[in-house]
């Protein structure tokens, strides 16, 4: 309850009484909440319409006989229920065969990207965390592959493994004279580490930019203390540098990992529509399934087969990582 007081100078106010409950302004409470939905609802709107309708009409289309007969009204295709997803998976049939095979390269090359990426995006970015000449000049260049862009680094790295007028060859067998005959680095079993050296090039700078951003945030004094107490460098790598990067690795780890089973641009520049045996990638071969083949029902089921195996794998992983993290949390607590 308020009454209303006079106040000097002949203004008038309110003055609440003891006891009395707070008045509420709910209008104006429900559009302060409503506020941050309305701020994303353009993001909102285009992530509908740029990733989740493709999604669906993806996710529609698997259960359908869509060939190039269906092109022009692909509504019209024959219903296929799961046959598409049973040709997919028939690892005996060629279709399938193929697949799996393509899988097993992809968690290979992903397996070796990420490890090399995180290693050397460690490295530089503790070694470029002590101050000397040319830091900034460094920091720079480390991250000119991370700035340029994918199809102009990637048909770059295309001319220099060429095997007759490359670079890469006029180094290693005009050079120096490593091997009797120049090599084919973009066919056969050697397209398999092109892809993965171009991959690792071009993903490392990121890795070095998270974890620089996350030794940032350590504290100078735990390594005072550390050397004070007479622990070396690797110690100091080992029991302070690594445990307190490790939320960031966690999330760093996952990214990388998603963008390199998903990444379709860098062998299709290096490669063409058409990538050898050893370094055929996942991404590429449902694109070769769908519009070399034209059989669009199957490429959409195979890319909902990879849908389902990254959410899996990403949920199993946020679940470890989150185990861990309470797990440590418990230990430190008791």
């Amino acid at each position: 309850m308020t009454t209303t007081v006079e106040k000097p100078g002949g203004r008038t106010g309110q003055r609440r009484t003891p006891g009395a409950a707070p008045r509420t302004r709910r209008p104006g409470r429900l559009r302060s909440a409503g506020l941050p939905y309305l701020l994303l609802l353009p993001a909102l709107a285009l992530e509908l319409l740029v990733h989740l309708v493709p999604m669906l009409i993806g996710i529609v289309m698997s259960f359908k006989e869509l060939t190039q007969f269906f092109i022009r009204d692909w509504v019209a295709a024959p219903w296929a229920a799961l046959d598409n997803y049973a040709v997919s998976v028939d690892f005996d049939a060629p279709v399938g065969e193929s697949l799996l095979k393509s899988f097993v390269t992809t968690c290979v090359f992903t397996l070796c990207s990420v490890a090399l990426c995180w290693l050397l995006g460690t490295a530089a970015a503790v070694f470029l965390q002590e101050t000397f000449r040319g830091r900034g000049f460094l920091r720079a260049l480390f991250l000119v592959p991370y700035a340029l862009p994918v199809y102009a680094a990637v048909i770059t790295w295309a001319f220099m493994f060429q095997r007759d007028n490359g670079l890469v060859n006029h180094v290693l067998h005009d050079q120096l004279g490593i091997g009797d005959t120049p090599a084919f680095w973009l066919i056969g079993d050697n397209a398999f580490w092109t892809l993965l050296v171009v991959s690792v090039w071009k993903g490392w700078p990121f890795a070095f930019l998270i974890m620089m951003a996350g030794l940032q945030n350590i504290p100078r004094d735990m390594y005072e203390a550390a050397a004070l107490d007479g622990a070396g460098l690797w110690q100091q790598l080992r029991r302070i540098t690594l445990p307190s990067l490790r939320p960031v690795t966690q999330v760093l780890v996952l990214v990388l990992f998603l963008w390199t089973f998903n990444d379709f641009n860098t062998p299709f520049v290096l490669f063409g529509k058409a990538a050898p045996e050893s370094a055929d990638l996942i991404s590429l071969h449902i694109y070769q399934s769908s519009f070399q083949t034209w059989n669009f029902g199957t490429g959409s089921a195979m890319s909902v087969l990879l849908l389902l195996f990254l959410l899996v794998v990403t949920g199993a992983y946020l679940l470890l990582t989150t185990r861990g993290t309470r797990r440590r949390k418990a230990t430190d607590a008791s």
